[in-house]
């Protein structure tokens, strides 16, 4: 059993991935081919925004933005705690100080109420210049972004939302990278949407910074690359990998949404009543980047864990250690009490097998062993 199926999902579509890929190889134009712009032209379309900007990985997208948006030394930009790393390294990338703030225990996500109380409590403080919100759309479920695009509104913040795992999600109807003032996903192969390598892309309806974006990615350049009017990095989406996410976007779009969230349906009916099963509020749909449970406790989920490994059932603990304990960041104070919930979570979360090839016996298997 495989915890994400990337090798059904290729048997399955074995001819058209490869067609996609000798297409690019025929014609060997492997940066910059007519195959991205035809991707970032139907990310678009799907998002329902005006720009898709195409990138290296889903890091440098968040990245980019940093820097067009010149977040630097002496700003304070606002990141859940619960999240994988580099929602924070990108802040601190830019010399700029990642503010962590606690989750809500229901649905991971950042705590819009602990949010505002972080934002005030900076401005009282008064050694950082609150900048930015970096909402994430843990596991593939939104955040609360109508709540968070208040709050940001009131204090003057700009939104940056952070989809790497939330791509194909969505709050009435409202899909994901859409939201706040711009957006970024990760192509990596295990997420919702994922090429074969890195890649990733930025979502904005603001034209002028779709076209600053555009420069910074490109070594800064200005009429062409050779004319380089700022300083920028290399990170752009090879056209192999646009090739193969053509194909499996149309796949996306098709089913594997839709068998997700069936999915999900299956693994509530066999778990709910025996362990804490994923939250999705009414009028949110997610995309299941992980299906997550909790247990009373991190003895009892390291046993399951152990019990489901025996059984031939793969598992992962998304996250074991919450951003404000990482080495990377020792040199920034705080108080365990402001993090209650993201410590709880760590020692007792436990992720199951969750992709849209996934069989009911499978699901059911993996429910009567837990």
């Amino acid at each position: 059993m495989e915890f994400r199926d990337l090798k059904a999902q290729y048997v399955k579509y074995k001819n058209e991935i490869d067609a996609a890929i000798q297409g690019a190889l025929n014609k060997a134009d492997f940066i910059g081919g007519e195959e991205v712009g035809i991707l970032e032209k139907r990310l678009a379309e799907y998002v329902g925004v005006k720009h898709c900007i195409s990138c290296a990985n889903g890091t440098e997208a968040m990245t980019l933005l940093m820097m067009a948006w010149h977040i630097e030394e002496g700003d304070a930009v606002f990141v859940p705690d619960f999240t994988f790393f580099s929602t924070g390294e990108v802040v601190a990338f830019r010399a700029a100080t990642p503010i962590f703030v606690d989750v809500r225990p229901d649905t991971f996500n950042i705590d819009t109420e602990k949010l505002e109380e972080t934002i005030r409590k900076t401005l009282m403080e008064g050694k950082l210049k609150p900048r930015a919100i970096i909402p994430v759309d843990l596991f593939g479920l939104p955040a609360d972004h109508i709540a968070i695009e208040r709050i940001a509104k009131k204090y003057g913040l700009l939104v940056l939302e952070d989809a790497a795992q939330g791509f194909g999600g969505s709050i009435k109807g409202r899909r994901a990278c859409s939201f706040g003032d711009a957006a970024t996903t990760s192509f990596f192969p295990a997420k919702p949407l994922g090429c074969y390598g890195d890649g990733g892309a930025i979502f904005t309806n603001d034209d002028s910074l779709a076209e600053l974006l555009g420069s910074y990615k490109v070594h800064g350049k200005g009429g062409n690359k050779y004319d380089n009017i700022r300083i920028g990095i290399n990170s752009r989406l090879d056209t192999i990998q646009a090739a193969v996410l053509l194909v499996k976007l149309s796949i996306f779009e098709k089913h594997e949404l839709e068998d997700v969230n069936r999915i999900y349906g299956w693994y509530n009916e066999g778990l709910k009543g025996r362990v804490k099963i994923p939250l999705i509020p009414e009028d949110y749909k997610s995309s299941f980047a992980q299906y997550t449970i909790r247990l009373k406790d991190r003895r009892e989920r390291d046993q399951l864990q152990s019990k489901l490994k025996e059984k031939g059932i793969p598992s992962m603990i998304y996250y074991q250690k919450p951003m404000h304990r990482q080495g990377a960041f020792s040199q920034q104070a705080f108080y365990e009490e402001d993090f209650r919930i993201t410590n709880e979570l760590c020692n007792t979360v436990l992720s199951l097998p969750m992709h849209p090839y996934l069989s009911k016996t499978e699901v059911d298997f993996i429910c009567n062993e837990i």
